[in-house]
């Protein structure tokens, strides 16, 4: 692991830094990926379960297996990555976090300028009336046998607010990801393998737009040789080392 004294610099001097994190940085705290071989739909058939035609046709199927993700992001804490996110958002005067994930971990961390591309985890809502519905609500199965979570207003079926395949962004967040990635100073794309658009164009538009583009991943993604340096290793151990440099760099470091 080695950053460059200009990613430092450049971060210690930024008006605006924005960050896209994907999947790895939450694979650091334990919670399972998908795309990895064991990862958690290695079980299951993406398009069984996540997609509006197979949550109508199966929707305790859906609502249980979303429950289950549900418990298990929640069973797990916010890793050094986060947390060193959480303190570079107060050491800028503009931050933007960007994210793939859907497990609450980076608002857990003290994250606030977050734009959530794919929704999140501990939200629902109601199909047909589109009200928002409570955990108990929303959960899984919960051992019920005699069908699915009902929205207790209209009778629709609750749904998790996060994307399906098939759907698109949500509109405010694209427009707001889009916008940070166009005029930011320093762009880090960091635990994503940049494979899903129109979230890993992000960094190519940062680039464009003239920011300074560092990725942080374990390995090489789909766009690493397109951006300006690239730092192999864990976000849990890059991200405390980079940050502690740029509020030392600052004269805030402790």
């Amino acid at each position: 692991m080695s950053f460059s004294q200009t990613l430092v610099d450049r971060l210690a001097a930024a008006r605006h830094v924005a960050v896209l994190t994907g999947a790895g940085i939450s694979a650091e705290s334990g919670v399972p990926t998908f795309r990895d071989p064991d990862g958690l739909w290695a079980r299951f058939r993406p398009q069984e379960l996540a997609n509006v035609e197979a949550f109508l046709r199966n929707p305790v199927l859906v609502q249980g297996w979303y429950a289950h993700r549900r418990r298990l992001a929640q069973e797990v804490a916010p890793n050094p990555g986060h947390r060193a996110l959480a303190r570079l958002e107060e050491l800028v005067p503009a931050f933007t976090l960007v994210t793939q994930n859907v497990d609450d971990l980076h608002q857990r961390a003290g994250s606030r300028a977050v734009v959530e591309l794919h929704g999140n985890l501990t939200r629902s809502y109601c199909i047909d009336c589109r009200r928002p519905a409570a955990d108990a609500e929303a959960g899984p199965a919960h051992g019920r046998e005699e069908g699915p979570v009902r929205c207790p207003a209209c009778g629709g079926l609750i749904r998790p607010d996060v994307v399906w395949f098939g759907e698109p962004l949500p509109a405010e967040a694209l427009e707001r990801a889009t916008e940070a990635a166009a005029t930011c100073d320093v762009f880090l794309s960091i635990g994503t393998s940049a494979v899903v658009y129109p979230a890993a164009g992000l960094p190519l538009l940062a680039v464009e737009h003239g920011a300074y583009v560092a990725e942080v991943n374990v390995e090489r993604s789909a766009i690493a040789a397109h951006v300006h340096e690239v730092v192999l290793g864990p976000a849990g151990t890059v991200l405390p080392a980079l940050v502690e440099a740029v509020a030392a760099r600052q004269g805030r470091g402790g």
